[in-house]
């Protein structure tokens, strides 16, 4: 049996290149790194409960759809701003399922790459370009050719792509690190920041030509406190498709929905959809009281009754007891910690490196930990 067979016997996921003896380090490299991609999550084609159709109740949502389907047909670029959690990947989503462009639809967060790899994953690079470049890699720029091009948070974008990105919207090419020559794309691009742009601008921290060019159709999201209308419809929403997943159908009281409604929601749609699937684990049986809520939302303080984490006096969580009817504890201890993930994430703006210190978590630990959970900011 050949090394090539062997590896394929044991990984059938994976596609490897040939070894052949003598062991040359670049075979060596692309066969681990297509091992590696193999087993990260695709950001294409995954999507998280908070995703899917709008949920449009409110005057200010049926605004915003009327708005993406006026410039989802053309090739304007679009700049949509809102708070963290507020749907802006939802929106760029849905933009382009309504262009009519047959590319892929591409996201990168600009927020969650260290600055000194950013180049490299938007325009790609060529062999020997630094080291570690063993071969030739696309960048996302042209993964993205004939689709969209979704650059979440790009008001966290250093200056120095902030001007190679500028280049690109007027000139529509892009040229990989260690290229001397340009690649032609036809991209859609559709940007998005919780930033205040016009306050990065004064501060010198995001230019002004950059910012006019990606602010050619501007939306708006409106944080979901403003638009109360579509919290029960997107309480609804998610409790179908979880319940179309095969998980627990949550059936939450009148009393439960105006308590929902009567929350502020600071972390917005991405708060709302952790809380429905932690209440797929803490709600077991699928009724849903205003008691089964968390405090901060019922204003009820906990009964000792252990179904769901209470807190001790120093504020650290205790184990909650096993339900009765048992409990799928990876799944549990899977929701556990992305909810917490997203909840530092909240707290701390988006910013990776400071959600990882409150998590006691290094920032390359914590990077993995979301892709492995798809979580985005938003």
């Amino acid at each position: 049996m050949t090394h090539r067979a062997g590896l394929r016997e044991r990984f059938p996921w994976a596609r490897f290149h040939s070894l052949s003896y003598p062991l040359r380090l670049d075979s060596l490299h692309d066969v681990l790194e297509e091992i590696r991609a193999s087993r990260l999550p695709v950001h294409r084609e995954s999507r998280p409960l908070g995703a899917g159709n709008l949920v449009a109740a409110s005057a200010a949502m049926k605004e915003i759809v009327r708005q993406v389907e006026q410039v989802a047909p053309s090739p304007a670029t679009v700049l949509i701003t809102g708070e963290s959690g507020a749907g802006k990947e939802l929106i760029a989503r849905r933009i382009h399922d309504l262009s009519g462009r047959t590319g892929e639809f591409v996201a990168v967060n600009c927020g969650a790459i260290p600055e000194n790899l950013l180049e490299s994953e938007l325009f790609g690079h060529e062999r020997g370009a630094f080291t570690g470049a063993v071969k030739a890699r696309p960048g996302k720029f042209e993964l993205a050719n004939g689709g969209t091009f979704f650059l979440d948070e790009i008001g966290d974008m250093p200056p120095v792509m902030q001007v190679k990105l500028l280049r690109v919207l007027e000139e529509r090419v892009i040229e990989r690190v260690g290229a001397t020559t340009s690649i032609p794309v036809d991209v859609r691009l559709v940007a998005a920041t919780h930033r205040d742009l016009p306050k990065r601008i004064a501060s010198n921290a995001f230019r002004e030509d950059l910012y006019y060019r990606l602010s050619v159709f501007p939306i708006e999201i409106p944080p979901l406190r403003e638009r109360k209308d579509d919290i029960v419809p997107l309480v609804q929403e998610f409790v179908r498709r979880l319940g179309d997943d095969g998980r627990t159908r949550l059936q939450l009281t009148d009393e439960a929905l105006r308590s929902l409604e009567g929350y502020h929601w600071p972390g917005n749609i991405r708060e709302l959809s952790n809380l429905i699937e932690r209440l797929v684990v803490t709600c077991p049986g699928g009724h849903v009281d205003v008691a089964n809520l968390p405090r901060a939302i019922s204003g009820i303080e906990p009964a000792a009754t252990g179904d769901a984490p209470a807190e001790t006096h120093q504020g650290a969580p205790v184990a909650p007891r096993l339900p009765e009817g048992g409990i799928a504890l990876k799944e549990y201890l899977d929701q556990v910690e992305r909810r917490l993930i997203e909840e530092a994430l909240t707290d701390t703006d988006g910013v990776v490196q400071k959600a990882a210190e409150k998590l006691g978590l290094g920032r390359t630990t914590l990077v993995e930990k979301m892709r492995r959970h798809d979580i985005r900011k938003s």
